[in-house]
């Protein structure tokens, strides 16, 4: 009996951890992870967002939400990017697309916004996706940090992708 119950807690624990590590990934054909963006995708480019590819979604999806924003910049952490409602069957966002519904960013614009440093050291711009058990709506003048808090709870797995870029 203490044998069936140790495998039990063994393995409802490597199942926890499991969860924990996730699988969801989230890649771009135009930039490695914690590798320069290239400039097209920059306010001195085209200023449009990069494509990504999503893959391992898990099971239970019913929506991803997407937030690009950098951690370095002067005023604080500055949103570039929020998307919600992302259908699960998406595995590429394509350059220059609206993948969802949008929000406001800091640059008060309801699209993407490139990476835009001022000159000098090199900025980190972290495009953070998560898989989310639920569909919901939003106020147009939400925000980054108020989508983040509706879907506490609800999180089945989330990744991150890097980019970096230097006036």
């Amino acid at each position: 009996m203490k044998t069936v119950y140790f495998f039990f807690i063994f393995s409802l624990m490597s199942f926890s951890q499991a969860l924990a590590q996730g699988n969801l990934d989230l890649t771009s054909p135009a930039f490695g992870n914690n590798r320069d963006i290239p400039y097209q995708y920059t306010c001195t480019g085209s200023d449009v967002n990069p494509p990504l590819v999503i893959r391992n979604i898990p099971a239970h999806t019913l929506s991803l939400v997407l937030i690009v924003h950098d951690p370095d910049a002067p005023a604080g952490d500055w949103v570039h990017w929020a998307v919600y409602n992302i259908t699960p069957q998406t595995k590429i966002i394509v350059e220059n697309s609206v993948p969802g519904n949008e929000l406001l960013n800091d640059f008060g614009q309801f699209h993407y916004g490139g990476p835009c440093p001022p000159d000098g050291k090199a900025h980190h711009y972290i495009f953070e996706l998560y898989a989310v058990d639920t569909n919901f709506t939003m106020n147009e003048n939400g925000s980054a940090k108020g989508l983040l808090e509706i879907i506490k709870g609800h999180i089945l797995d989330k990744t991150q992708l890097v980019g970096i870029y230097k006036k």
